[in-house]
């Protein structure tokens, strides 16, 4: 089943518990949190606290996505506020190895994420150690912008792998993903959609998740 992991990061603040209770109600079982510092990347959000916060208001799995320059100094911070979900730059981490098994030790499950520039076979080592591979397909710092087309073919890459070599890692897509596109990506072999704008900058969050989650599922159909 693909799964859809709406992004807080499009959401709005001020009704946040209530926006996360409208994707539940419409099935989601992820929510994306984009954790970003403003030196790896060139934008400021949210840190531990948040995650504490979004820890008490849904059971939720919390997928944290780290988009900060020194990952491993913040690992057990995230841990302990309740993160589900840990996601790393392979262009962050010098010992990426290290970083994720220390995730795992930790209980969470650990995921190494890539740039739109950055091959995947860098993470080619790690693959058999990572729960989940999360393809940027945008330029991470800001939502609302547009898939880069090159993405499917990284995606491709991942799975042919995956098949290959028996592994079981999940593949995760961010960036500029909609009713327009999706299909096309869950096809390429993606296993988790994140979408943000599509998702909280609609009429109704709900009906938006509904439909993403309906046309995933019409892709990978028979």
């Amino acid at each position: 089943m693909v799964e859809i992991a709406p992004s807080i990061l499009a959401a709005n603040f001020s009704r946040l518990g209530e926006e996360i209770a409208a994707v539940k109600a419409a099935g989601a079982r992820i929510i994306h949190v984009d954790v970003m510092d403003g030196h790896f990347v060139p934008n400021i959000t949210i840190g531990p606290p948040v995650v504490a916060a979004l820890r008490k208001a849904t059971d939720l799995l919390l997928d944290c996505h780290l988009m900060i320059a020194e990952p491993d100094r913040y690992l057990d911070a995230f841990v302990s506020t309740g993160a589900d979900m840990i996601s790393v730059h392979q262009e962050t981490c010098p010992h990426l190895d290290r970083t994720l098994n220390a995730i795992r030790a930790a209980g969470v499950e650990c995921g190494a994420v890539v740039n739109p520039a950055t091959p995947v076979s860098t993470l080619n080592e790690v693959l058999p150690l990572v729960d989940f591979v999360l393809v940027m397909s945008v330029n991470p710092g800001f939502g609302g912008q547009k898939f880069i087309p090159y993405s499917l073919e990284k995606i491709r890459q991942l799975a042919a792998r995956r098949a290959e070599e028996k592994l079981n890692f999940r593949i995760e897509v961010d960036g500029g993903i909609g009713l327009d596109n999706v299909a096309e990506v869950v096809r390429a072999g993606a296993d988790i959609i994140v979408a943000g704008t599509s998702v909280f900058q609609t009429p109704s969050p709900q009906e938006a998740v509904t439909q993403l989650r309906q046309a995933a599922a019409l892709a990978v159909a028979p």
